[in-house]
């Protein structure tokens, strides 16, 4: 045997000696019935969320509006005969019963002119009740008697004008109320259409407000009012009218409501906050920092099903403040994400933890 084959043969000895080595020593890898566990495959682990379970409750909401407020009646007492102030009755500020007189005017012979429209009615009457008599013997024309009739009637209008004319001397309070205004002094002199005096109502006052085009259709007449004064005191009232249309410039339909004043305070002409009672609805108190917007824009809230799986459902904002807020399109009852929301997404699968075990 040559040195060459010599050479050959212990090179493949020496590959023979190494796979056999390789073959005792190496990993052997086998098929397997089952696969195997996730730690196994690299999965990653759920991510843990902190969960607060909340129920429905019966909530009654409110619409806030910004409402200003006036006197139940007010009225610009003006004068509506010629004259002089002769005496005043009434002070500012003083309350006066309706049908209560407030000043006089002078007279300027106005008795004198009643006076004798009074006695040209009495004879005329006295004339056409002979001439009747007369007329059912003959004695008498029609037309006579026609004229008759028509100048007592002539006589009565002006009789009737002249009794106004001295009742309107002295004008009287249409309503109760109080003086709110004088416009005249003793000796003034006044004409037809001269203002007198304010008079205004304020145990009962007049809130108006505008309402907008998507809640319009919540309110209603006779749903209750808390007004919130500008003082910090309160007052109740009650929707008395809802627009039918829209104002064509801001999109929000006008609603006045009444409200009592028993204790006559001071606040006509200012402004305060209209809380219009809507119906109970099933809702959740929900801080606003759970709150966030969906793909479309519109608020909901991450919560977590039977199935551990993130779910956002949108939400119907009732109210709002700085310590909650009112929502409804919820179950009656959810595991509320409180913590973590950020990291998962709708239809994750989670490992929720409730706030209770959290904290212990």
């Amino acid at each position: 045997m040559t040195k060459g084959k010599w050479g050959s043969l212990g090179l493949a000895l020496l590959i023979i000696v190494a796979l056999a080595v390789w073959m005792a020593t190496g990993e052997v890898k086998e098929a397997r019935d089952e696969a195997p566990d996730r730690t196994a495959r690299g999965e990653p682990e759920l991510t843990s969320v902190q969960v607060e379970t909340l129920s429905a409750r019966v909530h009654e909401p409110s619409l806030l509006l910004q409402g200003q407020l006036e006197p139940w009646h007010s009225v610009l007492i003006s004068a509506r005969v010629p004259g002089t102030v002769e005496s005043i009755a009434v002070g500012l500020g003083q309350r006066v019963a309706a049908g209560e007189p407030l000043l006089t005017l002078s007279e300027d012979g106005r008795q004198a002119v009643l006076a004798r429209w009074q006695a040209r009615v009495r004879s005329l009457e006295a004339d056409l009740s002979a001439a009747r008599r007369l007329r059912s013997s003959d004695l008498t024309s029609q037309s006579e008697l026609l004229s008759l009739e028509s100048e007592l009637a002539a006589a009565s209008a002006e009789l009737a004008a002249a009794r106004l004319e001295v009742e309107h001397l002295t004008p009287k309070a249409p309503f109760a109320g109080i003086i709110n205004r004088r416009d005249v002094d003793p000796g003034s002199l006044v004409q037809v259409g001269s203002p007198l005096f304010e008079l205004v109502r304020i145990d009962r006052l007049k809130a108006a407000g505008q309402v907008p085009q998507q809640s319009a259709g919540k309110v209603d007449v006779g749903q209750p009012v808390r007004v919130d004064l500008l003082n910090g005191g309160q007052l109740d009232g009650q929707v008395t009218f809802v627009a039918s249309a829209a104002n064509p410039e801001t999109r929000t339909f006008a609603v006045e409501i009444a409200v009592e004043n028993p204790e006559r305070q001071r606040v006509a002409g200012g402004s305060a906050s209209l809380r219009i009672a809507l119906p109970e609805v099933k809702a959740m108190f929900i801080s606003p920092a759970h709150l966030s917007l969906g793909d479309d824009g519109r608020p909901g809230v991450k919560h977590v099903n039977r199935d551990n799986r993130v779910v956002f459902s949108q939400v119907e904002l009732l109210s709002v403040a700085t310590d909650g807020a009112w929502v409804t399109g919820l179950p009656d009852e959810i595991r509320l994400i409180t913590r973590g929301g950020g990291f998962v997404n709708p239809g994750e699968r989670v490992r929720p933890v409730d706030v209770a075990e959290d904290r212990g």
